[in-house]
């Protein structure tokens, strides 16, 4: 079955975390950008508070699309430490790249959340969601940041994904929550009829939207 859109997706996935609705532990948290279309109509469903978690992977330098680790929302950075062994990278190379990741990740966050403080994560249960999950660099490097973060649950929560990454997911996060995994996968976008690219400007107004109707207060 192909999805019409992100929202019809995120609506559908609402339908099958029922249980978490009406919750004050709960977070949604969407990887942008097209995380956050899905992710909107899942905080809307289950009356829980929105926002974005933004990962950026640190690259090789020269071999940009080898991860030697990733920097996330929340000040975290997590590194790849048999990579950095096996190519022997010395710090400074390591923090180098980090701080051009980490102004583009600022530079995101401002354009995204404005001056909202990211929420509380400490203690929550957080179902982290995106538009789909192809191999799954992105969102196994978002649950590696999220859990230095402290929360009590994660939940993967996607409307597509390939069967194995779902599976090799599992291992890693409290739950996953699929509604497909269709063979062969091919790639996200085949699953929807219209996939069109999220924008900045379209991320900022559903954050904004939903900061109004639930504020993302932290866990009394």
């Amino acid at each position: 079955m192909r999805f019409p859109d992100r929202a019809a997706a995120g609506r559908a996935l609402a339908q099958q975390l029922g249980h978490y609705a009406n919750r004050r532990d709960v977070l949604v948290l969407a990887l942008p950008r097209g995380g956050v279309p899905v992710a909107y109509e899942v905080a809307r469903a289950l009356n829980a508070p929105l926002d974005v978690f933004l990962v950026r992977k640190l690259g090789v330098p020269g071999q940009e699309e080898l991860a030697m680790g990733a920097i996330a929302s929340g000040g975290v950075r997590v590194l790849n430490e048999e990579v950095v062994r096996l190519l022997g990278i010395p710090d400074e190379v390591i923090d180098s790249v980090a701080e051009a990741e980490w102004r583009e990740l600022a530079r995101r966050e401002r354009a995204y959340r404005d001056d909202r403080p990211p929420p509380e994560v400490r203690g929550r249960t957080v179902i982290l969601i995106d538009d789909g999950l192809a191999t799954g660099t992105t969102m196994r490097a978002a649950v590696a940041a999220l859990r230095q973060m402290g929360p009590a649950r994660i939940v993967v929560a996607v409307p597509v994904a390939a069967a194995a990454t779902a599976d090799e997911l599992r291992d890693e996060v409290d739950d996953v929550v699929c509604l497909q995994t269709p063979e062969p996968f091919y790639a996200v976008g085949s699953w929807y009829e219209d996939f069109a690219q999220t924008s900045d400007a379209e991320v900022h107004a559903l954050l904004e939207h939903a900061a109004q109707d639930y504020p993302a207060d932290p866990v009394p």
